[in-house]
């Protein structure tokens, strides 16, 4: 069965960093563009970063440009979400999701994963 499965979370203080990793088993990542959403309680999921298939295209919200890196890693089926100078408002349920479409809108995402806790917080 095709499945997505995040990795890396976990509790940090504010400025620090964390390396998500985004796993695929079941398929290939090589014919998806990968978007990395989080979603914090009480409020709606919101885009993060996404990544072209070829990896050559990549577009970050405002709210995170110059602090995250999204890349991918065709030998190791896996697309990662480099986080730097985390803060407070970072913490959210990161989850990562696949679609045939780069800047897919939700309801073109094929596949998701079951999300990775990240709390920042002093």
């Amino acid at each position: 069965q095709p499945q997505l499965v995040e990795s890396g979370g976990g509790l940090v203080q504010p400025g620090g960093s964390l390396r998500l990793s985004c796993a695929a088993s079941g398929f290939t990542l090589d014919y998806y563009a990968i978007g990395w959403f989080r979603q914090a309680p009480g409020k709606e999921r919101e885009g993060v970063s996404c990544i072209s298939q070829s990896g050559g295209n990549t577009n970050y919200a405002d709210s995170v440009k110059g602090r995250f890196t999204i890349s991918r890693d065709s030998a190791k089926n896996t697309v990662y979400l480099q986080m730097n100078s985390l803060k407070p408002e970072d913490t959210a349920i990161y989850y990562c999701a696949a679609s045939l479409l780069y800047l897919a809108s939700l309801d073109e995402y094929d596949y998701w994963g079951q999300g990775t806790q990240v709390t920042v917080s002093s």
